[in-house]
């Protein structure tokens, strides 16, 4: 007797640790279609309002490339929304509403650097923000630069510049490897490089996702303006 109330209640804790199982993967399933948008519809659509907005994306192809990626977090960042680089209902249904941000400064064509925001705006001659991409500038960190034998902070200058030199191509700099670099003020540039994070993580210089920094190489002749800050 007292082996069959035994059974009966280990088959009663397993068929309840199943249902809990299955309401838990359920739950689970429901929880990850919300947070991210997977339909190549939804992803064309992100991608089609990106582009429209300004934001530097790739043929809309209904893929979340490195390119595409790169546009949804240049956009969290300007709506100042989770930096993800992630496509959620709630991201694609903000899309959906958006206007194109809008500079500091009017016209002339000039390159605007938001620090704060940690994104770069080119604007035309008309004061029309026309071109959107993220950046990662300095974060503020001491580190020791070898070639000039001392301790310096990898901070980004504020304030007007402008375009002082260009290379177009690699360059080989004492910290990594930097390409097309546009130098605003001594050694600082606007440059592509291979990560290009949510947050401030350069020596200093403006970092572009690749891709983009051929792009604003030609976008960016010496002697156009640029203005950088919080």
């Amino acid at each position: 007797m007292k082996a069959n109330v035994s059974g009966s209640r280990r088959a009663s804790v397993t068929a309840l640790l199943i249902s809990m199982c299955i309401f838990a993967m359920a739950g689970f399933a429901a929880s990850d279609n919300d947070s991210a948008a997977q339909s190549r519809g939804q992803i064309t659509e992100a991608e089609q309002l990106l582009a429209n907005l300004g934001y530097l994306v790739g043929s809309p192809d209904g893929r979340i490339d490195p390119t595409t990626r790169q546009a949804i977090m240049a956009f969290q960042k300007v709506e100042r929304l989770k930096r993800t680089g992630v496509l959620t209902s709630a991201v694609l249904d903000r899309m959906r509403t958006a206007s194109t941000p809008s500079p500091k400064y009017g016209g002339p064509a000039h390159i605007e650097v938001d620090i704060t925001r940690q994104v770069l705006f080119v604007v035309d001659d008309s004061g029309n923000v026309k071109l959107v991409v993220p950046v990662s500038t300095g974060n503020d960190e001491r580190y020791f630069d070898k070639q000039k034998r001392k301790w310096e902070v990898a901070s980004t200058p504020r304030g007007e510049f402008t375009i002082q030199r260009k290379i177009n191509g690699t360059r080989k700099a004492p910290l990594g490897e930097i390409y097309y670099p546009s130098y605003f003020f001594e050694g600082w540039a606007v440059h592509g490089s291979n990560s290009v994070p949510a947050k401030p993580a350069s020596h200093g210089c403006v970092r572009v996702p690749r891709g983009a920094d051929k792009m604003l190489f030609g976008m960016m002749p010496v002697g156009m303006k640029i203005y950088l800050y919080d």
